[in-house]
């Protein structure tokens, strides 16, 4: 058995947290006081997962040293903008040799680094992993079966996390190519807003798919320029999360990108969330990387200009239709 803390009380850091309960001493630090006593007392998370129970083992705390000094594992359910923020404020109370897993599907603005190297930039010496895959927390919760990948480039340290995070229904896979399974957690988030915008126009399930097929094209040409191997992105940690996340109504980015569709303005439909959708701080962060590389990702480019402001979603979304029908490159075959 080991101590787990999880930081982040948010839907997917509770359900982690609920999954590693069930075999480990786990902690789920919540930043407000009351969401850590309602976990305590009633065994709930109304705000993110409501009507679903939590196991009585799991165990909540405010206090941030009391969390991380305790743990034989720290777990990062923490949104990117403010990922490196609490790193730094955890540092002071963690032990040397302790592990560092990332929830955290998103790039960070600025240093456009990885969650993983944000860790080993604040954190070096520590093991960084990243937990990543088509895992909807709803439905986790409700006992569907589910899989995922852990991934470090460690063998040993990630079939050691594998015993720690795989609960009945959920299997978890190891993967050395960290690469790979963080680009692709982290830019579908973008395609997802973009088969969102789709979604809200209407136009149908063949646009759709055309535009989650060129996506997968457009994360995969990013993440083999930055080092990640193909396969990886036609995996669970790619194509897998990919699909569950464009096509899923609890989907946060699809919400985002209806919506969009639809014709409301983005500030209105991200001061009434209550989570953050990453495919908006991804998007102009991919593009940084699609630059530095000289890559063509016209679908991140579209979400990218909507997120400044440059293009509306109507010209978003036949900036897309364009490149749907213009085929950049051959299909393979």
């Amino acid at each position: 058995m080991m101590r787990v803390t999880v930081l982040g009380a948010g839907s997917w850091g509770t359900t982690v947290a609920s999954l590693t309960a069930g075999r480990n001493d786990t902690t789920v630090w919540a930043r407000d006081a009351e969401v850590a006593r309602e976990i305590n007392e009633e065994h709930t998370h109304g705000r993110y997962l409501s009507g679903y129970r939590l196991p009585k083992r799991l165990t909540a705390s405010a206090d941030l040293e009391e969390a991380v000094g305790r743990a034989d594992v720290l777990v990062m359910g923490i949104p990117s903008h403010s990922f490196r923020e609490t790193l730094e404020a955890a540092k002071p109370f963690l032990r040397p040799w302790v592990p560092v897993v990332s929830l955290t599907k998103g790039l960070e603005s600025g240093s456009l680094l990885r969650m993983t190297e944000v860790i080993r930039d604040v954190l070096p010496g520590h093991s960084a992993a990243a937990l990543t895959g088509p895992n909807l927390a709803k439905e986790i919760m409700a006992g569907n079966a589910a899989a995922s990948v852990i991934a470090t480039e460690d063998l040993d340290v990630a079939a050691a996390l594998q015993t720690v995070f795989a609960r009945g229904t959920f299997r978890v896979y190891t993967n050395h190519d960290v690469i790979g399974c963080e680009i692709g957690g982290a830019l579908k988030n973008v395609v997802a807003i973009a088969t969102g915008i789709a979604e809200g126009l209407s136009v149908g399930d063949n646009t759709r798919s055309a535009v989650i097929t060129r996506g997968l094209q457009e994360l995969t040409r990013l993440g083999v320029a930055l080092g990640a191997l193909p396969e990886t992105l036609a995996g669970l940690a790619g194509m897998g999360d990919l699909i569950a996340t464009c096509i899923s109504p609890q989907s946060r980015n699809r919400y985002v990108g209806e919506q969009l569709g639809k014709g409301r303005p983005l500030p209105e439909i991200l001061a009434e969330m209550s989570q953050v959708a990453e495919g908006i701080k991804t998007a102009p962060v991919a593009m940084a990387l699609a630059q530095r590389f000289d890559l063509d990702m016209p679908i991140a480019a579209e979400i990218a200009g909507i997120v400044d402001g440059s293009i509306s979603p109507n010209d978003a979304y036949r900036g897309l239709l364009r490149d749907v029908k213009a085929g950049h490159e051959a299909e393979p075959g």
